[in-house]
């Protein structure tokens, strides 16, 4: 495959980030003994300003650990119907935490705190789920990469507070909200109780993900993880990476939100497209005309080099990284141009 777009979890580690890796001092971490390990999860928890982190080996682990955390059996999760927690988790809300789900219909994969207000059931209800948790997905995968407005998170935070809700962020690529908007990870850290963020997506990691909150949170976080047979050695080498991720690869996340506005511009002008969603960080999501399909399209771009996913009926998602550079652009953009039915 000459031009992979089909995610941003692609990438390989530069040349810099495995010689991090190579140079980790490295311990059992199940023991506590991993020094990298926990310098990753000090620096994470310190930039957010939240207690403590655990690392783990994905966004879906870090996720449903949360949940697992903060749910029970017979309670609720307040989300967007495109959440990835919903879609994309295996089931995660049900076959791990026993709990319900109370869908949203948002904009872009965004809720309000309006919605997040109706969707609330009365406790005293005893037909009803306990309304326990809401999570917020930030950027939204679905939504095309939209970012949420951080004033509307702080309301939905309000009414959380006002109705005694946990607050979940699956922050997989908070970072390229973060790079787009006048934010610190500080001001997400004070506004949730927990939060998931992904190293191996624009960051650039092989793997891992972090997931932060207070003491007592990871606390049982990590025993969940145990449970859930996440416990891992030496794995300091792993996150060596994330520690230079976080030094080094996050500005550049801009380069990734540019090159995706690139291809915006290119596919306005090619035939077999019908819409293309706004475009507001690296994921790149249109629509096919209709004399085209899904499984048609994508063959095409296969046997030309070019690796992209199907979205939904129609849709195609392209998404930008480290490893897709200005010749890629450039090769990307004759390889489109020439398409035709």
């Amino acid at each position: 495959m000459t031009i992979d777009l089909r995610s941003d979890t692609v990438t390989k580690p530069s040349k810099e980030m495995l010689e991090a890796m190579f140079s980790a001092e490295v311990g059992d971490d199940v023991f506590g003994d991993d020094p990298t390990v926990k310098s990753l999860e000090n620096k994470a928890a310190e930039m957010f300003g939240m207690e403590a982190a655990l690392f783990c080996t994905s966004g879906t682990m870090t996720n449903q650990i949360a949940l697992k955390a903060h749910l029970f059996p017979g309670s609720e999760v307040i989300c967007d119907k495109y959440s990835h927690i919903y879609l994309y988790e295996g089931g995660g809300i049900a076959s791990n935490a026993h709990a319900s789900v109370k869908l949203i219909d948002g904009d872009k994969g965004r809720i309000t705190a309006e919605q997040v207000r109706g969707a609330f059931n009365n406790p005293e209800d005893i037909h009803l789920p306990l309304s326990t948790l809401v999570s917020l997905e930030n950027t939204m995968n679905k939504g095309g990469g939209s970012i949420y407005d951080f004033a509307e998170i702080i309301k939905i935070k309000e009414v959380c507070q006002e109705k005694d809700l946990k607050f979940h962020l699956d922050g997989a690529r908070l970072f390229n909200a973060l790079v787009e908007t006048s934010e610190t990870p500080k001001d997400f850290g004070g506004a949730f109780d927990s939060i998931s963020i992904c190293l191996s997506k624009g960051l650039g990691t092989p793997v891992g993900s972090l997931l932060l909150g207070n003491a007592d949170f990871i606390k049982k976080s990590r025993r969940i993880r145990k449970s859930f047979g996440g416990g891992w050695r030496q794995a300091g080498y792993l996150a060596a990476a994330g520690i230079y991720a976080l030094d080094n690869n996050v500005e550049r996340l801009k380069e990734d939100h540019a090159n995706a506005k690139a291809i915006g511009q290119i596919l306005q002008k090619c035939s077999f497209v019908k819409e293309i969603m706004p475009i507001d960080t690296n994921i790149v999501i249109f629509e096919l005309v209709e004399n085209w399909t899904n499984t048609e399209f994508l063959e095409v771009l296969k046997q030309k080099g070019v690796g992209a996913v199907a979205f939904g009926p129609q849709l195609v998602r392209f998404v930008t990284h480290l490893d897709f550079k200005t010749e890629d652009l450039n090769l990307l953009e004759k390889i489109l141009t020439q398409i035709s039915k």
